[in-house]
C-alpha cells in the first residue's frame, strides 16, 4: 500500500465514523432511543454497501471498503448496545439487536455482493 492510499484510507475512515454518528443521531430523534434503531441501521446498509464496493468497484475496496465503510460501521458499538439491553432486561430486543443484526447483515452483504456483480 502506498503512502498516499494509506492516507486516503485513513481520512475516509474519519468522514466514516462521522457519518456514523450523524446517521444514529438522526435515527435516535426520530425512533427514540429504547432500542438501537440507528447503529443497526448503519451496520445492515454498511453490510450492503461493502458486498456492492467489493463486487462492483474492487479496486476502490481499500479507499471505501477498509477505510469509509470500516469508519462507519460499527460491530463493538452493537455488542455494547446488545449487552445494555439484556443488562436491562430487554432479553428480546438484545437477542434480536445480536441474531437479527447478524442474519440481517449477512443477507445485505449478499444482496450488495450480487447486485455489485452485475453492474
Amino acid at each position: 500500500m502506498n503512502p498516499l492510499l494509506f492516507l486516503g484510507a485513513a481520512l475516509a475512515g474519519g468522514v466514516g465514523a462521522v457519518l456514523r454518528y450523524l446517521v444514529d443521531l438522526g435515527i435516535a430523534r426520530l425512533a427514540g432511543r429504547r432500542f438501537p434503531w440507528g447503529i443497526f441501521l448503519v451496520n445492515l446498509s454498511g453490510s450492503f454497501a461493502l458486498g456492492l464496493v467489493t463486487a462492483a468497484l474492487p479496486g476502490a475496496a481499500v479507499l471505501l471498503g477498509a477505510g469509509l465503510l470500516g469508519g462507519y460501521t460499527t460491530f463493538s458499538t452493537a455488542m455494547l448496545d446488545a449487552v445494555a439491553l439484556w443488562r436491562d432486561g430487554e432479553r428480546p430486543a438484545a437477542a434480536f439487536d445480536a441474531v437479527g443484526m447478524l442474519l440481517l447483515g449477512l443477507l445485505a452483504a449478499g444482496v450488495g455482493l450480487a447486485l455489485g456483480s452485475v453492474l
